[in-house]
């Protein structure tokens, strides 16, 4: 299996790439396809295929921000069952950033934040009928590999640009060492803030998320 990256629209892996996002996620979580090409061309977001026998069988996107030293999983995709995807995915994706934290720096990176459906608050999500991508097996997979619930009420922004708030989800964050207990609520805004910039139309809801982030010292990581 290859681990390629995509950084042009016209790229023929990237239309498998979208029709993947398409027929996994609810269209508000899904940028149209026209869209993409500037994010593609971003040398700071990374969107990289699972490329097995020539299709792309997976898919995730994340960023690096080296000023921070954390990096956000924006979406990963397994496509079919019983090839290991999720697995080369995560291993591929972070000995990237390892690569690009060493880079800062010679940095240990410091962690790396996700979002999660909470499949208690949003059954009704068939995640393209792909079994590993079913919302019960995505946040069990999420908390194996030592991502933790940052505890606040999370919404965000859709992605549709139509200035809704989407909800149902969690903000996640996996320590980039063990025994971290909590993360500083003023690092959350910031990187919410500069990870929806794109998005001029933003619900009253997320301003007022951000406004009482800013008003707190930290935010408690607790079990998925």
């Amino acid at each position: 299996m290859e681990y390629i990256r995509i950084t042009d629209i016209s790229d023929p892996l990237f239309r498998q790439v979208h029709n993947l996002l398409s027929e996994v996620f609810p269209p508000e979580e899904v940028l149209e396809f026209s869209l993409w090409q500037e994010p593609l061309e971003d040398p700071g977001i990374r969107v990289f295929a699972a490329v097995h026998q020539g299709e792309v069988v997976g898919t995730t996107e994340y960023r690096y921000y080296p000023d921070w030293n954390v990096a956000m999983t924006d979406f990963t995709i397994i496509g079919r069952e019983g090839l290991g995807i999720g697995r080369f995915l995560a291993q591929s994706r972070l000995k990237d950033l390892r690569s690009l934290a060493a880079d800062n720096g010679g940095k240990e990176l410091f962690g790396m934040f996700a979002e999660i459906y909470d499949p208690y608050r949003v059954p009704d999500f068939a995640f393209g009928g792909v079994k590993p991508m079913d919302p019960f097996v995505r946040r069990e997979v999420l908390s194996h590999l030592g991502y933790e619930r940052l505890n606040f009420p999370y919404v965000h922004p859709s992605w549709k640009g139509d200035g809704k708030a989407v909800t149902g989800l969690d903000l996640c964050f996996m320590p980039g060492q063990e025994g971290l207990e909590a993360v500083e609520a003023s690092l959350v805004a910031d990187f919410l803030t500069r990870y929806y910039a794109v998005l001029e139309d933003k619900p009253e809801a997320w301003h007022s998320m951000v406004d009482q982030l800013r008003q707190r010292d930290t935010l408690r990581l607790l079990p998925l």
